[in-house]
């Protein structure tokens, strides 16, 4: 079932109909609203959106691009990703970095080792390892968070972090849940399970032995300017491919994906544009493929893990969308 688009329809729609005109900085206007949210489970339909077409290869590279910690927009060009160009010529830099934006933030957020109210050295926080190492470890922790708002840096980005944060949420699944997993493995062993003579824990033990993941994993990121008609669609999916990868990193299945949006706002050469995808009728949502087969599994850092997939590896299936639709992008 597709409910991102009528959700990202109707988003639109409310800024058309309710948004405040507003001056930005980039030099065009802009109608806005504030504090919507997007949800979808991931059972549904892997979230890229089918009333315009989307450029799947661009936004498993970026996201790629932020896991790997890498900030030079050399890894994006040598995959004819140009989606932060923009900002990178309106720095007016010439060396290829564009500051300590997300990837730095997630994988070397800077702090301080302090001694008798002093520092006295710099310390490093690979944030994503930390999170796979708590999923792991503490999977109902109230503290599985990234942040990339490191406020002592900002005025080194080309642009502050527009989606700022996320946070997972992890659940075990029911013993239903866990059957209904396992009569989708294609390749399944005939069982007789003894309805009735198991404990439930001992049902969960057998489902374990077999390889049947034990747990759900939900995301949920948290956005303070959002673009809706270029920047939403790709921030959705994006987190939606993170939510696949820390599953597949944790041994967990995806649940549900959220997103809190702050600004959420359409430029005034985008309505034309906006107005056009309101006409269309979404399709039946995707499903992603995941090929995992030569990711170093048996990793002892997640950096070894991360820079083993390649972004071949994630593939959409039966993907129907309208046509793409050209609208301009306000850096």
């Amino acid at each position: 079932m597709n409910n991102i688009d009528p959700q990202y329809l109707s988003l639109c729609q409310d800024i058309l109909d309710n948004g405040t005109k507003k001056q930005t900085r980039t030099g065009t206007d802009s109608i806005s609203i504030f504090g919507r949210q997007i949800r979808h489970k991931m059972s549904d339909g892997f979230p890229l959106l089918t009333t315009k077409k989307m450029a799947w290869k661009t936004i498993v590279t970026e996201l790629l691009w932020f896991l790997r910690g890498d900030t030079n927009i050399k890894f994006l060009h040598d995959n004819n990703c140009h989606i932060w160009d923009g900002d990178y010529e309106k720095s007016g830099r010439t060396d290829g970095e564009l500051g300590p934006i997300y990837g730095k933030q997630w994988r070397q957020w800077q702090g301080w080792l302090v001694k008798d109210g002093k520092a006295v050295g710099s310390l490093w926080y690979d944030q994503i390892a930390r999170l796979v190492h708590s999923l792991k470890t503490e999977p109902d922790s109230r503290r599985l968070m990234v942040s990339a708002w490191n406020v002592g840096e900002l005025d080194q980005m080309v642009l502050p972090p527009c989606h700022y944060g996320f946070q997972v949420y992890t659940r075990e699944l029911s013993i239903k849940e866990r059957f209904e997993l396992w009569n989708k493995i294609p390749t399944r062993d005939v069982m007789d399970f003894p309805i009735g003579y198991l404990t439930e824990e001992q049902y969960h033990e057998v489902l374990d032995k077999i390889g049947v993941q034990r747990r759900a994993i939900s995301l949920m990121w948290n956005q303070r300017s959002v673009d809706v008609p270029l920047g939403l669609p790709f921030n959705i999916a994006s987190y939606g491919l993170l939510l696949h990868i820390l599953a597949e990193a944790t041994n967990m299945i995806p649940d549900e994906l959220i997103g809190n949006l702050g600004d959420c706002h359409i430029y005034e050469n985008q309505i034309d544009g906006i107005k056009e995808q309101l006409t269309r009728e979404p399709f039946k949502l995707p499903e992603l493929f995941v090929n995992s087969e030569f990711w170093n599994h048996e990793y002892s850092t997640i950096s070894r893990y991360i820079n083993s997939m390649e972004i071949g590896d994630f593939q959409i299936e039966n993907y129907q969308s309208h046509p793409s639709i050209k609208m301009p992008l306000s850096n």
